[in-house]
């Protein structure tokens, strides 16, 4: 976004008014080689309604840009997730209250324009709002997924590791990359 004005963020919760949405973007190249998730409308339902009903910890967000629906941003404690923090504490020292994010851009015609380092960062900053004991914001990253790591890189984001962890997609051998940022004033003890 060189030279333009970033947009403003909102998001809410998803809702099953936005499966349709969803589906189209989960088809979408760019997202399902990450994402590797079905996305006909019943496969959608099972791997999303759970989390919009309430009955799994966390939150999928659909992320918009000046009233536009852009992206969805999943957000939840570390520890709500014991089969992911089983695989990230081979790795590094996870602490209770830690925070991850889990994101993507749904339209091809918006990816590479710097949306996703402003959507990141945006989220990080309410992060420290809406979620008052998360001392830092942990998120593991497919080491070939380039595009992804550099935007946590843009977004003000560390790598503080790497290593093997559980692959998404059985496309990836498993290596990732992990990220984390501190709560801004917080002193390492």
């Amino acid at each position: 976004m060189t030279g333009a004005s970033l947009p403003e963020f909102t998001w809410r919760r998803l809702s099953a008014a936005d499966f349709p949405l969803l589906c189209g973007w989960l088809a979408q190249p760019h997202v399902h080689r990450w994402w590797n998730h079905e996305f006909t409308p019943e496969a959608v339902e099972r791997d999303f309604g759970p989390c919009m009903r309430g009955e799994e910890p966390g939150e999928d967000l659909l992320i918009f840009a000046d009233a536009e629906p852009i992206g969805l941003m999943q957000r939840c404690r570390l520890t709500d997730f014991p089969e992911y923090l089983e695989d990230l504490v081979k790795l590094i020292t996870v602490p209770t209250e830690a925070a991850s994010l889990d994101y993507f851009i749904g339209d091809p015609q918006r990816v590479g324009r710097g949306l996703g380092p402003a959507m990141i960062r945006a989220m990080i900053a309410a992060t420290w709002f809406e979620y008052p004991l998360a001392d830092c914001v942990i998120i593991p990253v497919a080491a070939k997924n380039r595009p992804s790591w550099r935007a946590l890189e843009k977004a003000g984001m560390h790598r503080i590791a790497e290593g093997p962890m559980t692959p998404d997609s059985p496309a990836d051998d498993g290596h990732h990359y992990v990220y984390a940022i501190d709560r801004p004033g917080r002193v390492n003890a």
